[in-house]
Order: structure tokens, then C-alpha cells, then sequence
């Protein structure tokens, strides 16, 4: 079952070890404190959908209440239940009647039975809502920090104004910040799923599917930033034929002006 189920603590593990790595390479970067809060929102999330695995006893506590007062009600009350009148009666009009709102009783209250029991996905639902808020927000504030990481910036002919944001202008470096970026998100999504593991219950599901497909959309555009630096043409490195002419040259202008020995 290792492998079909999502770990919390290795997600844990995995938004620890990029943190580490944005420290590393951007120590004075705003993504490093993203990335800290990444992790401090991953451990109380983790806590959070374990906790909703648990039944909500007291809950049902109630309901098991709840039906036990609703049948001392069909036994007790005889207006609920009328059969003394039904099988007595000599009127079939007032018998039918009896029976029409007994039955009408009886559906009234197998609706209320399972709007009981509904009640805690409810309530489980709402916390689940409560916490992809968060969830939803940190993902648009790592969206915020990736905005300016402008592969056009490593042109030559590219001239910022005097309001341009820092830009990086080391290729290598703006791959690496955004690749960071896409890593965040898909940490994201898997600790949504988390809840999805957790309540299963299909508005939470819609709702994780939602929180996932946000990320993934994200992540698209960054890997597009990518492409375009990787797809950037190299520097122009020298043929052969000019290799060796420039070192024909440089042997002649040795001869002409031979080094001067002590």
C-alpha cells in the first residue's frame, strides 16, 4: 500500500529539500521565504487531513440520539402511529387517512435519518474548503514572484526603463528560479490531494481537482518561460578554417615581433 497511497511526511521531506535548495542558490531571494511557508503550510495541512480521517464521534453521538428519541416518538405517540384506529375503524375514509399520514411520517422521517448522517460530511467538507483557501492563495503568491522572471531579459537588445523590476540576467540562474517556481506548485497540488485521500467525498474531490488543475495551469506557462531559455542559440563558436587561420595569423605576427630574451 506504500506505493497507492501519498505519503504526507515524504511531501514534507520534498518541500524541506527545495527549500534548502532555494537558500542555496537564492539566499536573498523573496522565493526563499515562499518556500519556507510552503513548508509550514505543508506540516499543518498534513496534520489537518489526518485529523479528518477520524470519525467526529460526538457527532454521531447526537444522531444515535437523535433516532433513539424519533422511535420513543413512533411508540409512544399515538397519533403518529394509529393503528388501534385504523384496524377499529368503521369509516375506510378515515382508515385511509391513517395510513396516508403514516406513511408520510415514516418519509419525513428517513429524510431526517440521512440529513443526520450527512451532517459530517458537511462539516468535514467545510474544513477541507477552509484549508484550500489558504492553499489557493499561496499558490498565486508563488505565481507573483515568477511574473517578472522574463526570459526576454537575457536579450541583448533588451533595455529596461527606469520602473523595470530587478530582473535576473544569467540564463542558467532565471532556468533554475523558475524551475523552483514549477516545483512549488506541484508540491501544492499534492498536498491538496492529501484531503482528497482524507474525506471521500465528491465536492471535496471537485474542489482538490480545482486547487490541481490551478497549479498545473501555472506550471505550463513557467515550463513555457523554460523552453524559450533553453531554446536561446548559443554563442557562436569558431569553424576550423577560422581556428586555424587566426593562429596562422598569430604565428605571424610572433615572427615579426619575436619576444624579447633577457
Amino acid at each position: 500500500m506504500r506505493y497507492r497511497t501519498l505519503d504526507p511526511k515524504l511531501i514534507i521531506e520534498t518541500a524541506e529539500r527545495l527549500e534548502e535548495r532555494v537558500a542555496d542558490r537564492f539566499p536573498e531571494a523573496g522565493l526563499r521565504g515562499v518556500a519556507a511557508e510552503l513548508v509550514s503550510l505543508s506540516r499543518d495541512l498534513a496534520k489537518a487531513a489526518k485529523t479528518l480521517e477520524a470519525p467526529i464521534w460526538w457527532l454521531r453521538g447526537i444522531i444515535v440520539a437523535a433516532v433513539i428519541a424519533g422511535a420513543l416518538i413512533f411508540l409512544f405517540v399515538g397519533t403518529i402511529l394509529p393503528l388501534l384506529h385504523i384496524s377499529q375503524a368503521d369509516d375506510a375514509v378515515q382508515s385511509v387517512q391513517g395510513i396516508e399520514a403514516t406513511i408520510n411520517m415514516i418519509i419525513l422521517a428517513v429524510l431526517g435519518f440521512l440529513a443526520l448522517i450527512r451532517t459530517e460530511e458537511r462539516i468535514k467538507r467545510k474544513q477541507v474548503f477552509r484549508q484550500l483557501h489558504g492553499l489557493r492563495s499561496l499558490i498565486h503568491v508563488i505565481d507573483m514572484h515568477q511574473l517578472t522572471k522574463d526570459p526576454a531579459a537575457l536579450s541583448a537588445s533588451f533595455k529596461p526603463t527606469a520602473h523595470s523590476p530587478a530582473r535576473l540576467t544569467n540564463a542558467a540562474d532565471l532556468a533554475r528560479y523558475l524551475d523552483y517556481c514549477s516545483e512549488m506548485l506541484s508540491i501544492t497540488g499534492k498536498i491538496a490531494a492529501l484531503f482528497a485521500q482524507s474525506v471521500n467525498d465528491a465536492v471535496v474531490i471537485d474542489g482538490v481537482n480545482d486547487i490541481e488543475n490551478l497549479a498545473s495551469n501555472l506550471s505550463r506557462k513557467i515550463w513555457q518561460k523554460i523552453t524559450l531559455i533553453d531554446g536561446r542559440p548559443a554563442a557562436p563558436q569558431p569553424s576550423i578554417r577560422e581556428f586555424r587561420k587566426d593562429r596562422s595569423a598569430s604565428s605571424k605576427a610572433d615572427a615579426a615581433f619575436p619576444a624579447v630574451r633577457p
